[in-house]
């Protein structure tokens, strides 16, 4: 899949950019569905047959980086702070977002 440019740093080093993540069992139930139909099932190529590189995205593995590492931000800041709003942000950023002060 190619990264869409709203993603992407507009030139300033302190902008990031957006993780996309959702739960495990919910993107693989969704790409479960697509490699069984070999079709897109969302997005704009809905319809279209699915290449070699979709294929592999859709076998889980690697998105799950992604995934595990959203899930975990979200989790931690929900409990930390109980602002919903405040988690969603904090796991879509990618990046440090605790202050490690000294350790490893």
């Amino acid at each position: 899949m190619a990264k869409k440019a709203e993603n992407k740093p507009t030139g300033e080093a302190k902008e990031s950019r957006l993780r996309k993540w959702l739960r495990p069992s919910r993107r693989a139930k969704g790409y479960a569905e697509e490699r069984k139909e070999n079709r897109h099932k969302f997005g704009d190529k809905k319809g279209e047959e699915l290449d070699t590189y979709n294929q592999g995205l859709r076998s889980g593995y690697l998105l799950c980086q992604s995934d595990h590492a959203g899930s975990y931000i979200y989790d931690k800041v929900l409990a930390e702070t109980k602002d919903k709003d405040k988690a969603k942000e904090a796991s879509q950023t990618i990046g440090q977002h605790r202050n490690n002060k000294g350790g490893n």
